[in-house]
């Protein structure tokens, strides 16, 4: 398998807010942002701040779904999770509201050449990333299994809409408040073996991604996982976002979370050093 990537870069644009929406414990934005949807590829993100903080360090966050074109121009969907003063600000936006946003960025997930089982793993808001997968995948004939976990049931993120874009969704709550109690790994070596699942495609914690790329090896699966990595820059100037992997050649090094990923082989990095 071999990344598809777009010849154009990044773009910087203002982009206005055209809808938000609650998702349980997260915010659902809707941004009109040109340029951007038709550069996006599954698993890229975008960086954003909101108004006199631009100059300030960006946020990343992934992109759900894109619509090229429409009424208002092309959009793009976000999930934003609270995780302080900066992401707060972000979920306070209302309709009109402009903010000033990069993207996309990264690397995105490999599609396979053939039209091979598919399982995607996604915990709590991580899930957001693997929707615009899942379309792609599809077009490409592979049978998609989705697998989403989180703490609560106000954690999980898309159970719904997920039952309209695979061919079979599990999911899970560590509180037991709904689906199957425990991790969202427990199911995977099982759903594995059910589905034949050649590749397994991944996004949230470094903990569950350890887990997702230990279980795909031990079943001779492929792994792509993409990274919840710490960023500052987005851009790989800043190297606050550095994994330990393994390449090819069997040599140990560092590379930059947000340019070499955010998505990475899963049997290609050093899960313990992360």
């Amino acid at each position: 398998m071999t990344p598809v990537t777009s010849d154009r870069g990044p773009v910087h644009v203002a982009a206005e807010v055209l809808s938000v929406k609650r998702s349980g414990a997260y915010s659902h934005l809707t941004l009109v942002a040109d340029g951007v949807a038709e550069r996006t590829r599954p698993g890229r993100f975008v960086a954003l701040a909101r108004g006199g903080e631009a100059a300030l360090l960006r946020r990343p966050f992934w992109v759900h779904r894109v619509r090229p074109s429409g009424a208002y121009g092309g959009t793009v969907e976000i999930v934003v999770a609270v995780r302080g003063r900066g992401t707060a600000a972000l979920a306070a936006l209302r309709r009109h509201d402009e903010v000033d946003l990069v993207g996309p960025l990264g690397r995105p997930f490999a599609l396979p050449k053939e039209p091979v089982p598919s399982i995607l793993v996604g915990g709590g808001y991580g899930s957001a990333a693997l929707f615009l997968l899942a379309e792609r995948l599809r077009e490409r004939g592979c049978p998609v299994h989705m697998l989403l976990g989180a703490g609560t049931e106000a954690r999980l993120f898309g159970t719904l809409e997920a039952r309209r874009s695979a061919k079979s969704v599990t999911v899970t709550t560590r509180d037991g408040s709904v689906g199957i109690p425990g991790l969202v790994t427990g199911p995977l070596p099982d759903l594995l073996e059910r589905t034949g699942g050649a590749v397994v495609y991944a996004c949230g914690p470094s903990p569950m991604l350890a887990v997702v790329a230990a279980v795909a090896r031990d079943h001779g699966a492929w792994s792509q996982c993409a990274l919840e990595q710490p960023m500052a820059c987005g851009t790989g100037i800043c190297m606050t976002c550095l994994v330990p992997v393994v390449g090819e050649d069997g040599v140990e090094k560092q590379v930059r979370a947000c340019v070499e990923g955010p998505v990475l082989r899963g049997d290609q990095v050093r899960w313990d050093a992360v």
